[in-house]
C-alpha cells in the first residue's frame, strides 16, 4: 500500500462507539421508583374507598376489590353533615383567599410603589410574623376573638384565616411589584392618570400571574386547615371539612372505608381547582423566579 493510500485511510472517519446511556437510566428509574412511592398512598386511599366493609380489614392487603361498592361514598354524603360542612369550607376558603390577596395587593402597592419612613421596618415586622407558628398564634388569638364574640362565628374563622395567609401573601406578591419599573407609573401621572386608576388599569395586570400563584397558596392553607377551625367553632354544623374528616376516628374506632371516602371527597374541590389554574400557576411563579 502507497503511502498515498495510507493516507487515504487516515483521513477516513471513525464513528465513535455510542456508550449506553447509563447515566439516563438510573435518572429515569429513580423517577418511576419516586413517582410510584408517592402515588401509592393516593391509589391505596381511592381504591379502599370503593371496597366494601369486609375487605377493608383483612389479614392481606386487597389490592383490587372484588365488588366495587358506593356503600362509603353513600355513608361519607348522606349520614354525616358533608354538606354542610362544605358549604362552610367554600365559604370561609373563598372569602379569606378574595380578602388576603386583596389585601396583599394594597400593602404591596403601599411598600413598594411609594417611598415613605418606616417602609423597611413594616416588611421585616411582616417576615418577623410569617416565621412565627401558627400553634404559637392561636391561644393569644382564642383570647382576643373570645372578648370580641367573634368565636363560633364565620366572621372569626376569616379573619384568623386572614392573619395566617396574609403576611406570605404579601411577600409572595412583593416580587412582582418589584419588577414592575416606575417610569410606567411616572407617565402614567403625566397623562393625567389617577393613583387608583394605575392600580386598577397598569399595576393589577403586571402582577396577576402574581396573583394568581398567591391565591393558589392562600387556598391550600385556608382549605386544609384543622386546628384553627376545631379551636374556634363549638357547633358542629359550623365545623370546616378538615373538621369533618377527623369525624371518622371515634373512640369506638375508625371507619376508614367511610374516612377514605371522605378523604376522596375533601381531595376533589382542590384537584378541581387545580385543574383549572394550573397554566397560570406555573406561568406565575416561573415569571416570579425570573423577576
Amino acid at each position: 500500500m502507497s503511502a498515498r493510500d495510507n493516507d487515504a485511510v487516515r483521513d477516513i472517519p471513525v464513528k465513535a462507539k455510542k456508550r449506553f446511556p447509563w447515566g439516563h437510566l438510573r435518572t429515569n428509574t429513580a423517577a418511576v421508583i419516586f413517582c410510584v412511592i408517592w402515588f401509592f398512598p393516593v391509589y391505596w386511599m381511592v381504591i379502599t374507598a370503593f371496597k366494601p366493609r369486609n375487605e377493608v380489614m383483612t389479614v392481606n392487603p386487597v389490592f383490587l376489590p372484588t365488588h366495587w361498592s358506593l356503600q362509603n361514598f353513600r355513608t361519607a354524603i348522606f349520614q354525616t353533615q358533608f354538606l354542610v360542612n362544605l358549604f362552610n369550607s367554600v365559604l370561609t376558603t373563598t372569602v379569606s383567599v378574595v380578602l388576603s390577596v386583596l389585601l396583599a395587593f394594597l400593602a404591596c402597592a403601599a411598600l413598594t410603589l411609594y417611598r415613605f419612613k418606616g417602609r423597611r421596618s413594616i416588611m421585616v415586622t411582616v417576615l418577623a410574623i410569617q416565621m412565627l407558628p401558627g400553634t404559637a398564634l392561636l391561644i393569644p388569638q382564642f383570647i382576643v376573638f373570645n372578648q370580641l364574640g367573634l368565636l363560633n362565628s364565620y366572621m372569626g374563622l376569616i379573619l384568623a384565616y386572614i392573619a395566617a395567609v396574609l403576611p406570605f401573601s404579601i411577600w409572595n406578591m412583593r416580587g412582582f411589584f418589584l419588577a414592575i419599573p416606575v417610569d410606567i407609573f411616572e407617565s402614567a401621572r403625566v397623562e393625567g392618570a389617577s393613583e387608583w386608576q394605575i392600580l386598577r388599569m397598569i399595576t393589577f395586570p403586571l402582577v396577576a400571574p402574581g396573583i394568581i400563584s398567591t391565591s393558589v397558596f392562600a387556598f391550600i392553607a385556608a382549605w386544609n386547615d384543622y386546628l384553627t377551625a376545631f379551636t374556634f367553632m363549638k357547633d358542629q354544623s359550623k365545623y370546616t371539612l378538615p373538621v369533618w374528616l377527623a369525624s371518622f376516628s371515634t373512640p369506638m374506632g375508625t371507619d376508614f372505608g367511610g374516612q377514605m371516602a371522605a378523604s376522596v371527597l375533601f381531595s376533589l374541590p382542590v384537584v378541581i381547582f387545580f385543574m383549572i389554574i394550573q397554566g397560570n400557576m406555573v406561568k406565575g411563579i416561573t415569571e416570579g423566579a425570573i423577576k
